[in-house]
């Protein structure tokens, strides 16, 4: 198979599809990859490295998208790349579909493979190319909510752990999955008063276990929502259901009664935002302040922190890269964890959190594996 990584194009997007490992195992392998010039670079990997695991490098997108079976990126296609997709081709990556009508319309008409990170699950229903992203998340979550307290920031102006005879920054966590886990653990270790809401009762004795002792576990019910979201000065969302939208858990309402210049971080804003008042924003324009509120909720946080990201995400996405080279679409034969990451083929949706975010008609991934995979 020829395997393609592209330079990722999103907004201060620094991580790349693919180490220079991975092009060695996949040309051990027998297949053939093709690396853009300078995909690897914001990740501190040069081209003279991939060239030397083996890579062709190649100028630009058009010759990874007119040449590739498989393309292995990190962030959905954007518009410019749309078009280069071609029918049947596989798209490996992280695409968020329930977030975005127009991608997933978009990728419908080019007929293409599109196989998620986010909805790939092992054995035990855990989202194993997932959870890198959303430990890196968790902790850039606190690190930037910290930064955007500051005045000058246009935040309140706290110091997130205090200093003695000053009490401590009271940080609201809704989620207590690997997100809201990472960001609690950090904002904990810097002193804040923390409180997590999870509505898993399971979850909470195991994170009662885990997390030290400045950390609050509390049921999330509505009204317990209502009541901390007022007292926070940092607020994250870290809410997920697999591979659907985020439920607004917070309305407008509520963000009108928080305090002014508090800062809420919406970690699932690439899954629509759990706060009505979250829109997409990136890294050269961060946040904007809505009902007296500064709102974080860059889409890709993880870009920031290239070569870190990069490294975390590849560790866990090669294993299924390479059993896509070797097999194509019949690796997911067998595997239900790894059919899970099926979500449009052919065009057809094939997942059904996708297709009951926007109304369209659902076949079942196996129907899918049937008709193409004699």
């Amino acid at each position: 198979m020829i395997v393609g990584v592209p330079k990722e194009i999103k907004d201060n997007e620094s991580r790349v599809g693919m180490r220079p490992v991975g092009v060695e195992a996949l040309t051990q392998a027998g297949h053939k990859v093709l690396v853009e010039r300078g995909a690897g670079i914001s990740s501190a990997l040069s081209d003279e490295d991939y060239a030397k695991a083996g890579a062709e490098i190649v100028p630009g997108p058009q010759d990874i998208y007119g040449r590739a079976d498989m393309v292995v990126k990190v962030k959905e296609p954007l518009p410019p790349e749309i078009p280069l997709i071609k029918p049947g081709q596989i798209v490996f990556t992280y695409f968020h579909f329930a977030s975005s009508r127009e991608l997933t319309e978009a990728m419908i008409k080019s007929r293409a493979v599109c196989v998620a990170y986010e909805t790939i699950e092992d054995r035990q229903g855990r989202l194993p190319l997932l959870t890198p992203m959303s430990e890196v998340a968790g902790r850039m979550a606190i690190q930037e909510g910290a930064k955007y307290l500051e005045r000058p920031m246009m935040g309140r102006g706290i110091l997130l752990g205090g200093v003695p005879g000053v009490e401590p920054a009271t940080v609201v966590i809704l989620g207590g999955g690997t997100v809201g886990t990472q960001a609690a653990k950090v904002a904990a270790g810097l002193g804040a008063r923390v409180v997590l809401l999870e509505s898993n009762l399971d979850r909470l004795r195991y994170l009662d276990d885990v997390l030290p002792n400045n950390v609050t576990l509390l049921y999330s019910d509505a009204f317990a929502i209502r009541k901390w979201v007022r007292e926070a000065d940092l607020l994250i969302g870290a809410v997920l259901i697999k591979g659907a939208k985020a439920p607004w858990l917070v309305t407008r309402e509520d963000v009108r009664d928080m305090k002014q210049g508090a800062v809420i971080v919406d970690v699932c804003i690439d899954q629509g935002g759990c706060v009505e008042t979250s829109r997409p924003t990136k890294h050269s324009d961060p946040v904007y302040v809505e009902e007296g509120v500064v709102h974080y909720c860059v889409t890709n946080m993880p870009g920031a922190v290239g070569r870190t990201s990069t490294f975390a995400l590849t560790n866990v996405s090669l294993p299924y890269a390479m059993r896509l080279a070797a097999s194509g679409l019949k690796a997911l034969r067998g595997d239900r964890g790894f059919m899970a990451g099926l979500n449009v083929a052919f065009g057809e949706v094939c997942y059904p959190a996708v297709a009951e975010a926007f109304g369209l008609s659902y076949v079942p991934a196996e129907n899918i594996l049937d008709r193409h995979c004699q």
